[in-house]
């Protein structure tokens, strides 16, 4: 499996992967033409064999540029379960050095996503708060409410394999 920036061409690949998931927000094919493009450096998708298995969306915030907005994490239903969420996440966390918190939107069912960001912040030895986001009725349709999640601050980058503390290079910390 290879883990790398995203390209203009994946676009329409994780489009279709959302399409198929069953449980994400679609958002339009531009959104994605546009994530995989203009912010390719604060995304990842993971692929074997010319199939995509996953990816991870997000951007810096603008006025908080250490804080890395996590848009939406997707793995197909063949991949998942194998710590693959992790893993891109990661990914794109190796890149930075200078971020230090990470923020998502997650509604209370989600189960998923909220076990994916818990146990990232127990890896990073980081509180995870939770606080206002989106509520249900700033949504155009049927929707939850979205909480906001801010882990951090941190700063060391642990693996499943190296507990915190542990410091190496970024490139050795996938």
């Amino acid at each position: 499996m290879k883990i790398r920036r995203p390209r203009a061409a994946d676009g329409a690949r994780v489009w279709h992967l959302v399409e198929n998931s069953g449980v994400l927000d679609r958002n339009s094919a531009y959104v994605y033409l546009l994530l995989c493009s203009h912010f390719s450096d604060t995304c990842a998708i993971a692929e074997q064999d010319d199939q995509l298995l996953g990816f991870v969306t997000g951007y810096r915030l603008p006025e908080r540029p250490q804080t890395w907005f996590v848009w939406q994490v997707g793995v197909s239903a063949r991949a998942r379960g194998r710590g693959l969420g992790k893993r891109l996440l990661h990914a794109v966390l190796n890149r930075h050095d200078d971020i230090n918190t990470i923020e998502a939107t997650v509604s209370p069912s989600n189960r998923a996503s909220r076990a994916l960001f818990g146990s990232i912040a127990r890896e990073l030895h980081a509180p995870l708060r939770e606080s206002d986001g989106f509520e249900s009725h700033l949504f155009p349709a049927a929707h939850e409410d979205e909480p906001a999640l801010r882990i951090g601050p941190f700063s060391a980058r642990p693996t499943q394999d190296r507990p915190a503390g542990v410091a190496l290079p970024r490139r050795q910390l996938i």
